[in-house]
């Protein structure tokens, strides 16, 4: 056995009968490891040959690529992004605006049902006393007036200017005069009324009777009303349909609707929005005792990007932060082994990575919204944990060895876990990118973060490498990791200042290998990557699969031996921590049951979470705090909040509306709702003049258009019928008409409107009148949640059919199934907690919780692999040796990560909130499964550590040899004692 391998070294071996042959399975996983190490060990050597080719080129490349900012743009329809891209509400909304188009209606217009392109809207409150009383009122009016008289000049300057005013941009009615709400009438006939001295006209809520005798629903114009109820009696804000009148209301909305007419006509009324919010701002400095909440069709859109605007600066923190706290990860005692220098660079090569990325989208034309803010975060982690994990493995190699062997063994030993979990990251955030996803923001964000990913894995392949083969040269030739000038030796050192001699501390080689020479271990025992040692074990002892059948594996001597530091200072601090302390602590039976208890805590928590998860489907939760949406918002929920948004209720088909039963079931359909309804004003002018409400159809269709929509107050009704003629001599058939329906609500007024449009789809259904319901905000509420969570899922799915084809060929089948669990147990913690913490489930947090997924597997996975792949002896041990190889990167990745995140929750938004919250959470349960959760299970559940070693004692007992080749500068000397 000795003779077949004459050059090898740092190994102890136990000499065992031959065993039975190991399965096909575990064969082939064998070959493949084999395989892909080598492949890894040969692209080592080549980016160590050609450093400087490989630091250039991606440098090169991020600044041509970031020349092509001037492409950059935003995008700019927001309903696109946040709502579901296939919907039934939206192929109901474009028969809507097919059958009944806003301009086309000529009397009134329901600000919450009919929205143009272009609009300005305000909330207009009183901070003491009631908008209807004399000086408020007065001072509305004169608001009206001047936003009615205001002009704006376009272009700015030049011969060719022209001034437009309200008049010109508005939307008119019959009459060619611009559609204003009625609100806005009704409060002209109380200030005539009140300047003529005449009793004041009733004013009645939420449907009022105007001077002209016409009807018109006043509920989402007023606002916090109380009212007068019989008797004179106060009723509370939100009345109901027996009230009186209108005693006082706190709040009340205006709404300007604008034309846009060609490009030039929609570049007016953008800058006519401008000008309105301006000028409220202004009135609201000279009248404080009003409070204006302005709102225009570009509101949502400024303030939802307004967040990237408002993180430039977190962001940039962020990075100094990060690059701090990596100097200090990446720093040691002893000055030439210390590589600060590295951790900079690391985040230079995630920053290189994220221009590239962003020089890409800019050429394909791509467009940026505010969820990329989480891009960063993304590469930040998985680009930390490649870096941390290569640095380990670096410190683990021979360092007698050359830097080309040196950066060969670090690839040999980290790329085929880096790869494997960039892969992870790649399979989620492409099947969550795929034609699959109902929602555009999350499929951009997954698209653009795969790009990212992708990049940020070549380069760290190419330009860190090359940047560790510089720091490899620095150190063979005894130089300051940090100023890079040549230590001097301890004979010469002696003679210094104690500030200078601290500040040069190192150990030469000759020191080393004099003073471990005792202890028969050097450091060519501290790395495991043996290409010579690996084939050796397949070709002479194929029973210990072990060594190569994970990424990490090494033989428990070699750690038992190399665990003995005689220059402990020298190492790292947290190495030091987690070799001598919490390695020992977490493993302590008596802690065990603790972290168990804690686990079960963990679920518990995460279980009352996961059961309290709601959807946030309202778009203004993604946007800046302070902000005109979310002011506006907050004042229509508080004081609108009474009556839902009007919903248009369509019939889209010819009926027979003459019929008893179909009107007892439109009425029906109707009832308990407030609405406004031609079918029961004509069947009440009907019955008032004493005629039949069944009739043939030609005197039905003749009495509704030759009498009732002839009359002033029913007039404008005709804007809620279409007729289609029938031939010649014939009364036309009536086609589609609508009904406006306005439901009683409470505070949970988004949910209730979500499940009336599902009772009213389902009763659609069953009817024998083909209608459709709609909102413009039920694009946002239909089949939201499903749209959200599907990617999710499919993620999810996808990691886990991952993990299980992989167990087939590739790793252990027990760290794919630990590895899958890790990932669900991580899931499930963070949705839970971010409920608890009060993150609703909208697209933001859902990117989180997908990229969650990368980033548990980036920490746990090394853990699981490095103690799956040894051999013998205990679990508690080898737990321990992975918590020193792989546990210390993910501990260091884990704090520069948090760090960085902690100058973004300081922005003042509703979108990094979210993100802040979710990253944070997604960190806190990674680490707790990566440094207590799956130490402690490890150590009494599979896999089992005694297959494929016999203990010791009996008959089969053999010797165990230690080879230890210790090195001088002139000759190699094999060292065989038998033990």
């Amino acid at each position: 056995m000795l003779g077949a391998a004459p050059g090898l070294c740092g190994r102890w071996e136990r000499l065992e009968p031959p065993r039975r042959r190991p399965r096909a399975a575990r064969m082939l996983r064998q070959v493949l490891h084999a395989g892909l190490r080598t492949s890894f060990h040969a692209l080592g050597r080549f980016v160590a040959g050609h450093p400087v080719f490989f630091a250039s080129a991606p440098v090169l490349l991020s600044i041509l690529l970031g020349a092509s900012f001037s492409r950059y743009r935003v995008e700019e329809d927001v309903e696109s992004l946040l709502a579901p891209k296939h919907s039934l509400a939206k192929i109901e909304g474009n028969l809507v605006d097919s059958l009944f188009p806003v301009n086309r209606s000529k009397h009134a217009l329901y600000s919450d049902l009919q929205t143009p392109g272009r609009y300005g809207r305000v909330i207009v409150t009183s901070r003491k006393g009631s908008v209807l009383d004399p000086v408020h009122l007065d001072t509305v009016l004169k608001l009206h007036r001047r936003i009615y008289q205001m002009q704006v000049t376009v272009p700015a300057t030049g011969f060719n200017s022209f001034n437009y005013s309200f008049s010109y941009l508005c939307l008119p009615d019959d009459k060619n005069v611009c559609i204003i709400d009625d609100i806005i009438r009704a409060m002209e006939e109380i200030q005539s009324a009140r300047s003529a001295n005449r009793s004041v006209p009733v004013l009645r809520y939420p449907i009022t009777q105007l001077a002209d005798g016409r009807q018109a629903y006043i509920g989402h114009q007023l606002g916090g009303v109380t009212g007068w109820g019989p008797g004179g009696a106060v009723r509370a804000p939100g009345m109901g349909p027996r009230a009186e009148g209108v005693r006082s209301a706190r709040a009340l909305q205006l709404t300007y609707y604008l034309h846009g007419r060609g490009s030039l006509m929609d570049r007016v009324a953008s800058q006519w929005e401008k000008a309105f919010c301006a000028e409220l701002q202004h009135f609201a400095a000279l009248h404080p005792k009003l409070g204006l909440y302005p709102s225009t069709s570009s509101s949502l859109r400024t303030d939802f990007q307004f967040s990237s605007v408002l993180a430039h600066r977190p962001l940039l923190a962020s990075l100094g932060v990060c690059g701090v706290l990596a100097v200090l990860c990446c720093s040691m005692r002893d000055c030439v082994r210390s590589k600060p220098w590295l951790g900079l660079l690391a985040l230079l090569s995630i920053t290189l990575s994220g221009l590239t990325a962003a020089g890409i989208l800019n050429l394909t034309g791509a467009t940026y919204n505010s969820t990329y803010l989480g891009i960063p975060f993304v590469m930040l982690g998985h680009g930390l944990f490649g870096s941390f994990e290569m640095l380990s493995s670096w410190r683990r190699t021979r360092e007698d060895q050359h830097v080309k062997e040196r950066v060969a063994s670090v690839f040999e030993d980290v790329m085929l876990r880096f790869s494997g979990s960039t892969m992870l990251h790649l399979m989620t955030l492409g099947l969550a990118a795929s034609p699959l996803t109902n929602m555009e923001a999350v499929r951009l964000f997954c698209r653009t973060a795969a790009l990212a990913i992708t990049i940020s894995y070549v380069y760290m392949l190419s330009f860190y490498s090359s940047c560790l083969v510089f720091t490899g040269y620095l150190e063979t030739g005894y130089r300051h990791g940090c100023f890079c000038r040549r230590v001097p030796k301890p004979d010469r050192l002696d003679s210094k200042p104690a500030w200078y001699r601290c500040l040069m501390y190192t150990r030469y080689q000759d020191e080393t290998q004099t003073t471990n020479l005792p202890h028969g271990v050097g450091h060519a025992h501290a790395h495991t990557p043996e290409p010579n040692l690996t084939h050796v074990h397949t070709a002479n002892n194929p029973g210990v699969h072990g060594h190569i059948a994970n990424s990490t594996h090494s033989h428990p001597h070699t750690h038992s031996t190399a665990s003995m530091d005689p220059h402990p200072q020298d190492s790292h601090l947290l190495l030091g921590c987690v070799r001598r302390c919490y390695g020992d602590w977490i493993t302590n039976t008596y802690v065990k049951p603790f972290v168990v208890l804690l686990y079960l805590v963990y679920i518990s928590f995460g279980l009352m979470g996961f059961l309290q998860v709601t959807q946030g489907s309202d778009p203004s939760a993604l946007v800046a705090m302070d902000t005109a949406t979310v002011l506006y918002t907050r004042a229509q929920q508080r004081y609108f909040s009474s009556y839902s948004p009007v919903i248009g209720f369509y019939i889209y088909e010819s009926a027979p509306y003459w019929n008893a039963s179909v009107q007892r079931d439109l009425l029906e359909y109707a009832k308990g709702f407030q609405r406004i309804s031609w079918l029961e004003a004509y069947l009440n002018y009907l019955s008032d003049h004493n005629q039949s409400t069944s009739q043939p159809r030609e005197n039905f269709t003749r009495t509704l258009r030759q009498s009732f929509l002839r009359e002033p107050q029913f007039a404008h009704f005709a804007d809620d019928i279409i007729f289609a003629e029938r031939g010649q001599g014939e009364e036309p058939d009536v086609a589609a008409s609508r009904i406006f329906l306005v439901a009683k609500t409470t505070e949970n007024k988004r949910e209730e409107m979500s499940v009336l449009l599902d009772t009213l789809r389902r009763l659609s259904l069953t009817s024998r009148v083909r209608f459709l319901i709609f909102n413009p905000s039920f694009v946002y509420l239909d089949r939201y949640a499903a749209a959200v969570s599907s990617p999710l899922r499919h993620s999810l799915l996808a990691v886990l059919f991952l993990l299980g084809l992989s167990s087939l060929a590739v790793v252990e089948p027990l760290v794919s199934v630990w590895l899958g669990l890790t990932l669900l147990s991580v899931q499930f913690g963070v949705l839970g907690f971010m409920t608890l913490w009060g993150v609703e489930l909208d697209c933001m947090s859902v990117l989180c919780l997908i990229s969650a997924l990368g980033h548990s597997a980036d920490c746990s996975s090394p853990l699981l692999c490095g103690f799956a792949s040894g051999r013998g002896e205990s679990r508690t041990r080898w737990v321990r040796v992975a918590l020193e190889r792989h546990g210390v990167p993910s501990l260091q990745t884990l704090i520069c990560y948090s760090a960085a995140l902690v100058p973004v929750g300081s922005v003042r938004s509703n979108l990094t909130r979210t993100l802040f919250r979710c990253l944070t959470l997604t960190a806190g349960c990674s680490a707790l499964h990566t440094l207590a959760f799956l130490p402690t299970l490890l150590t009494f559940l599979p896999p089992s550590k005694t297959r494929g070693h016999r203990p010791g004692g009996g008959e089969g007992q053999r010797q165990e040899v230690e080879c230890v080749e210790m090195n001088d500068s002139t000759r190699v000397v094999d060292q065989i004692t038998t033990v």
